[in-house]
């Protein structure tokens, strides 16, 4: 049985703890969270024990769930590692490059599981097209939601793009080659409207925009590639695969088209989404790579890379915004 501690009970946290809760082999041991009205409202809840110290609670378990504001999670990370405990951190994985490089160091020398919370790699419209060559080339990615102050405190790269950038970062075998971005801030002291072209050295193109002062929502992902389009919906989890008809696509719709080079035969596919919880089947996954001692699905370097690329994006938004 993993004896589990939850650090930090706010919004998304109390979704972990609803999910810990219903994964097997779990015993979830107790909270840390410096906020007494949300202490008290998990505590009556959940009938869960508060611990006022977050080191107390991490010798009382095998690992930790930090679901804090990214401020804190160096610190605890630090002191979950040196305690010799496994780590799930929420995205991004630390305030400053500097603290995701120390972190990606002390996981090196450890003998732990640490994944980073980057749920869009679970989400169940992406996980409906894993079966496919992935080989984009070109990629065009909208992520636009609604102004919430939740959040806020970082900008919309660090806030929401950053889960775009883990999932290109992912699907594109190459380095970046040359980032440009544009972003204002309109809402909020941060960028909350960006965009972004993103540059590989096999030649990939990627562009994303995303905004939080939008008056729709929408989370969409293009893919294109030498034999397909591929379109996955991650808000309302759906998938769509438009390429030319093979002998195995019996069940597709089809149709003709004339081209110059002669009639092809298109086949549009809708994969078949799973019907899954994305947040608990990445807490699932970090159980299982604890127990089975195989690598996280999101690593510490993942969780790096896509930080490493929002930096780089902030930097250049904030070179343009001195230059005007």
């Amino acid at each position: 049985m993993l004896k589990v501690g939850v650090l930090g009970v706010g919004h998304l946290g109390k979704f972990h703890l609803n999910n810990w809760k219903e994964i097997k082999d779990v015993e979830l041991v107790g909270f840390f969270d410096p906020s007494d009205v949300a202490a008290q409202e998990v505590t009556e809840k959940y009938q869960l024990p508060r611990f006022l110290d977050a080191e107390r609670l991490m010798d009382a378990v095998d690992a930790v769930d930090i679901v804090a504001p990214t401020t804190f999670h160096f610190d605890l990370c630090k002191l979950a590692i040196r305690k010799g405990k496994h780590v799930f951190v929420e995205k991004p994985l630390a305030n400053t490059m500097e603290e995701a490089r120390e972190l990606v160091k002390l996981v090196k020398e450890s003998n732990i599981k640490f994944q980073v919370g980057h749920v869009e790699r679970f989400n169940p419209a992406y996980l409906a097209v894993q079966h496919l060559e992935l080989h984009p080339m070109f990629i065009e990615v909208h992520r636009l939601a609604q102004f919430n102050p939740r959040g806020t405190e970082v900008s919309v790269i660090l806030d929401l793009m950053i889960h775009d950038i883990d999932i290109i970062l992912s699907l594109v075998r190459s380095e970046v080659k040359m980032i440009s971005a544009s972003g204002v801030a309109v809402m909020t002291d941060t960028p909350d409207i960006a965009n972004v072209r993103i540059e590989f050295n096999n030649g990939c193109v990627a562009n994303l925009t995303s905004s939080r002062i939008s008056m729709k929502k929408m989370r969409k992902i293009r893919l294109f590639q030498k034999d397909a389009y591929i379109g996955i919906d991650f808000l309302n989890k759906k998938s769509e695969v438009i390429k030319l008809k093979t002998p195995q696509d019996v069940d597709a719709f089809s149709f003709d088209l004339d081209t110059l080079h002669g009639k092809k035969t298109i086949a549009v596919i809708n994969p078949q989404v799973p019907e899954i919880n994305a947040i608990k089947k990445e807490l699932e996954s970090f159980r299982d790579s604890i127990r089975n001692n195989t690598s996280t699905k999101v690593s510490e370097v993942d969780g790096y890379r896509a930080m490493d690329v929002a930096h780089q994006i902030l930097q250049k938004i904030k070179n343009n915004s001195i230059v005007s």
